[in-house]
């Protein structure tokens, strides 16, 4: 298994794997952070090995490393985490429900009547599906970035230094 491999897998498991758990994925609700954290996790480990064979990461590599880890979160997420939301989002909603009936019992009961309704298991679904996508897209933001940090670091992203411009007029 090559380097390119190895690191999208391992960012991708723990973007997955963390993005599926009940109300540990609630860290992607903020700017989806797991998924930028396997993304630049993924990057950060090609460019430390990559460093030891002296090879150039650039910001393509990047994103192409945080989007194969965002796949491979996405299909973790969507074939683990899709069932775990769906069965503990009533447990979910019934916390929320507490908290909101000791701050406002006239929302609470609003939001009891809406859960009374129910959510499918489509509507779970296409919610969980469009998550996936969510995680695709920001875990290449996070390969990205984790170049632009930690690529000159590691010998990674413009390893050669600028040269003063030459005096072309021989004064």
């Amino acid at each position: 298994m090559n380097n390119k491999t190895q690191s999208a897998l391992i960012g991708g498991a723990m973007l997955g794997i963390l993005s599926a758990i009940p109300f540990v994925n609630i860290a992607n609700v903020c700017c989806c952070l797991w998924a930028i954290a396997g993304g630049a996790l993924a990057a950060y480990l090609y460019i430390k090995r990559s460093a030891a064979d002296s090879l150039s990461v650039s910001i393509g590599d990047g994103a192409m490393l945080g989007g194969i880890a965002g796949l491979i979160g996405a299909a973790i997420y969507i074939v683990i985490g899709i069932p775990l939301n769906y069965v503990a989002g009533n447990a979910m909603m019934g916390m929320l429900l507490n908290v909101l009936d000791s701050a406002d019992p006239a929302q609470a009961e609003v939001l009891r009547a809406q859960m009374a309704q129910g959510q499918s298991f489509t509507q779970t679904l296409l919610t969980g599906l469009l998550w996936g996508l969510m995680l695709v897209i920001f875990s290449v933001v996070g390969g990205v970035l984790s170049v632009v940090i930690f690529g000159k670091r590691y010998g990674g992203m413009n390893n050669q230094t600028p040269q003063p411009p030459t005096n072309q007029s021989g004064v």
